[in-house]
């Protein structure tokens, strides 16, 4: 079992479980965009558990189209609720806003903060087994 692809497996796992945790343990209702970044999360527990499982060498590509856009997704996310740049660009405007911050640790460290951490994670993760596979 590759120790980089089982770095990335059980990040992914602990952002899951963060994210059900933050949802139906401690009531916080996810806002659109979180939604999007759980699509994005989700199933990179399974896809990155048979990688490892089946050792394929091609699991980085399965894995970084998912990622990035997770990184992107949670940058937008996490600008909007700590600046006033994308107040236009975001169409929360039903149900809980994208704008809301359930947790503010430190002063920064929000629900879409965790989860660009944890894509940030995965995905120099397998940046790093793509080179070392080459």
């Amino acid at each position: 079992m590759n120790k980089l692809s089982s770095f990335a497996w059980i990040t992914s796992i602990v952002a899951v479980l963060g994210s059900l945790y933050f949802s139906e343990m401690a009531g916080f209702v996810p806002c659109e965009l979180c939604w999007y970044q759980r699509i994005l999360m989700y199933p990179l527990v399974v896809i990155i558990g048979i990688g490892l499982y089946t050792d394929d060498l091609k699991l980085p590509y399965y894995v970084l189209p998912l990622s990035v856009l997770g990184i992107l997704l949670s940058s937008f996310h996490y600008l909007h609720q700590k600046t006033d740049w994308f107040d236009e660009a975001v169409a929360c405007t039903e149900g809980v806003p994208c704008s809301g911050e359930y947790i503010n640790w430190l002063g920064f460290i929000t629900i879409p903060f965790l989860a660009l951490v944890a894509f940030v994670i995965i995905t120099v993760t397998m940046i790093l087994q793509l080179n070392k596979s080459n």
